[in-house]
């Protein structure tokens, strides 16, 4: 026998041990090759029977003693001391198991957790929402006791003065013809004709931008400055195919010359160029 290191583990043993594994593995692996073969390489049935047999009994036999071996070697192999420092080793046995690890109740958890912070945060922000609207729906209702009531009032001109605007515009642009009517009186009415369909898609593209220009230009304190700026907007279109896209520089794009003119510079764009 070996001396045994003080580690507490037979060193001659634990090699025999491993080479009885070995010759247990070899013995095994006979016998299902003997299996695998099966009865062959015989002249008569009888023959390969008994021969089939007797091998298959030799090998199992081999099994049982290496097994009865390495069970023997196993029992002088020894333990290991506890006392021996197994160092960074020694912390394996720590790790958690995964199976025993709470991972899918603690997400479980924050996900409960996390959907009713999310409820409970809109339940308060439409609280703040309509203490706000309270509040200024009650500033708004005491400032205007406070105020004196500002009652309604309405533009009115006199003839003289829309004729001479009118008649101002017309100058201003002669290449467009301005007419003035007064169907009930004193009451003008400009003949500008933005709302008949066009069958053509560009010019329906310009009605759509006059639609928008006529909202853009609002100020009522200043009817005249309105009508002249409309009026110098829309005589932009007077060059609609010659002026190229400021963003592009194309003529068309998609078929269409650029349609779109700026309120302040009146520079042409496409429609998706001037976005």
């Amino acid at each position: 026998m070996a001396d045994v290191v003080n580690v507490g583990v037979n060193l001659e043993a634990f090699s025999q041990a491993i080479s009885g594994i070995q010759a247990l593995r070899s013995s095994v692996s006979r016998v299902f090759e003997s299996l695998k073969d099966g009865m062959k390489n015989r002249e008569t049935l009888e023959g390969r029977e008994k021969q089939f047999i007797s091998e298959f009994q030799d090998n199992l036999q081999a099994v049982n003693r290496d097994l009865n071996e390495l069970e023997r070697l196993s029992g002088l192999v020894g333990r290991p001391s506890e006392s021996h420092p197994l160092h960074n080793s020694g912390l394996l046995s720590l790790d958690p198991v995964q199976d025993k690890t709470p991972l899918y109740s603690q997400l479980l958890q924050a996900y409960k957790w996390s959907n009713k912070l999310q409820y409970h945060a809109g339940l308060a922000s439409s609280l703040l929402n309509q203490q706000s609207l309270k509040r200024s729906a009650n500033q708004m209702g005491a400032s205007a006791k406070r105020r004196p009531k500002v009652q309604p009032s309405t533009l009115v001109l006199p003839p003289q003065y829309v004729d001479d605007v009118i008649s101002r515009i017309g100058r201003m642009f002669p290449d467009m013809t301005i007419e003035l009517f007064r169907p009930n009186g004193t009451s003008a009415v400009l003949l500008l004709d933005i709302w008949t369909k066009s069958q053509y898609q560009v010019f329906q593209k310009v009605t759509d931008h006059a639609t928008t220009a006529l909202l853009h230009y609002q100020l009522p304190q200043m009817p005249d400055v309105v009508v002249r700026s409309f009026m110098t907007w829309l005589r932009s279109y007077i060059k609609l195919f010659q002026s190229p896209c400021q963003r592009c520089g194309r003529f068309l794009q998609d078929g269409l010359p650029p349609t779109w003119r700026d309120f302040r510079t009146l520079e042409a764009f496409h429609d998706t160029c001037r976005m």
